[in-house]
């Protein structure tokens, strides 16, 4: 009888073990966003994993953004001394919600790649309140600089410079672009979607044919070329603000029996540098991809050490990057830069 006691007593205690287990995580799904919870220790302070809530916009977004979210997840991890919270939306409002939850779950710290630069000065001065530091990563925001610790992002702004100056050197004697743009208000978009138009409205023979987001998107992108080509309208310039847009806008060139590339029909631009690419710009078929860096969490790591040192880290990180021609990349270009 003795023996039949203890092992009910047994399985109680380990079915209890396994309610608790179950209830510790965390996955949140609404509208194809998603937030997850890591598991790990939930303590900050010295010698204890340091509590960071992440959020980023959607990793499916972009191959891109698919290796910055690999990156993010790498370091920010039990091993390194993180318990990391992540949460992906491409909607401002709903990346403020997260926000906001992660300033009430009393993270150490809050690591923010904005879906808009508008609209996060309230969230930013709760988090400043509640003793959360904050960190931008990947895209920059119009806030006050106090409100955040440091800002590791790319320069949009000169990214976009380098591709029009890059297409401006091709010597058109007319420039008609489809202007495939990313998702509207993010500093992707606005960096490289000023600098054409800045061009566009100082020159005479540069003209936007079509202007239009496809929000990152391959398929949408597709469609806005194959708008344009049913239109009869006359175009020599692809300019995608991703290479996920670059690559829908080839397949509708490709599709009308339009060529592309080095000596063809249309210039075909792209941004990122993902490894196909750079791969099409080897073989000719694109003419120029701009680089974009996503790899940022070793920048992110060592600020929260400094932090932690009560050491005071630089406002603003701009990370280095450049532009590729297909006339001059080289396969160790390929092997080096693409993602």
């Amino acid at each position: 009888m003795k023996k039949v006691v203890a092992l009910i007593m047994t399985a109680c205690v380990a079915f209890g073990l396994m309610a608790c287990s179950k209830s510790d995580k965390k996955d949140t799904t609404a509208a194809g966003e998603k937030q997850t919870e890591a598991a790990g220790g939930n303590e900050g302070g010295s010698g204890e994993l340091i509590k960071v809530g992440i959020i980023n916009n959607d990793p499916n977004e972009s191959g891109y953004r698919t290796a910055n979210d690999a990156d993010l997840q790498k370091m920010f991890c039990k091993e390194n001394g993180y318990d990391a919270s992540f949460a992906y939306s491409l909607k401002n409002d709903e990346q403020i919600k997260y926000a906001q939850g992660f300033i009430q779950d009393e993270v150490d710290y809050l690591l923010l790649s904005a879906a808009d630069t508008a609209g996060w000065d309230t969230v930013l001065q709760d988090a400043k309140n509640a003793g959360v530091k904050v960190i931008l990563f990947d895209r920059t925001i119009d806030a006050d600089p106090s409100l955040y610790e440091a800002s590791i992002v790319s320069d949009m702004d000169k990214e976009g410079e380098t591709a029009v100056n890059w297409l401006a050197e091709q010597g058109l004697s007319e420039y008609n672009v489809i202007h495939i743009q990313g998702v509207m208000g993010s500093a992707a978009q606005q960096g490289r979607s000023g600098a054409l138009d800045k061009k566009v409205a100082a020159e005479g023979n540069w003209n936007i044919v079509k202007q239009q987001t496809a929000e990152w998107n391959a398929e949408k992108a597709q469609q806005i070329v194959q708008s344009v080509i049913d239109s009869g309208t006359s175009f020599n310039v692809i300019y995608a603000e991703n290479d996920d847009m670059a690559k829908g806008a080839v397949a509708a060139l490709d599709a009308a029996g339009i060529s592309h590339g080095v000596g063809k029909d249309v210039i075909v631009m792209g941004f990122d540098c993902n490894k196909w690419a750079l791969e099409e710009l080897l073989k000719q078929n694109w003419n120029y991809d701009g680089q974009c860096n996503p790899f940022q969490a070793s920048y992110i790591d060592a600020i929260i050490k400094d932090l932690e040192a009560g050491k005071t880290p630089e406002k603003t990180i701009i990370m280095d990057e450049k532009g590729f021609d297909a006339k001059t990349i080289t396969q160790a270009d390929v092997d080096n830069y693409g993602i």
